[in-house]
């Protein structure tokens, strides 16, 4: 089954969808910071995402330095942006509190 790339109108909406994500410069993706404690604290929420990117089948581009955690999401399958991503982030945003 083949992933679409979001439309225009979907796009239009992801201010709105995902306000704690922004684009990524030069890319079709979108990406958000995380700030946490300590180091633990950022790895604890790097494994609830990871079951949860697991579930969906659909896993972040990641980094992790001590308490800070980047992640960028595209559906490469597609090229792009897609409803995967959208619906990624805001199970991240769920969890992240």
């Amino acid at each position: 089954m083949a992933v679409e790339k979001l439309t225009e109108a979907e796009r239009a909406g992801l201010a709105a969808a995902l306000p704690r994500w922004g684009m990524v410069e030069g890319r079709d993706a979108i990406t958000r910071s995380f700030r946490f404690a300590d180091f633990s604290e950022a790895w604890g929420f790097m494994s609830r995402v990871a079951l949860l990117a697991e579930a969906q089948d659909h896993h972040p581009e990641w980094s992790n330095v001590w308490n800070r955690v980047e992640i960028v999401l595209s559906t490469h399958d597609a090229g792009g942006l897609s409803a995967r991503d959208v619906r990624l982030a805001k199970a991240i945003d769920a969890v992240s509190g």
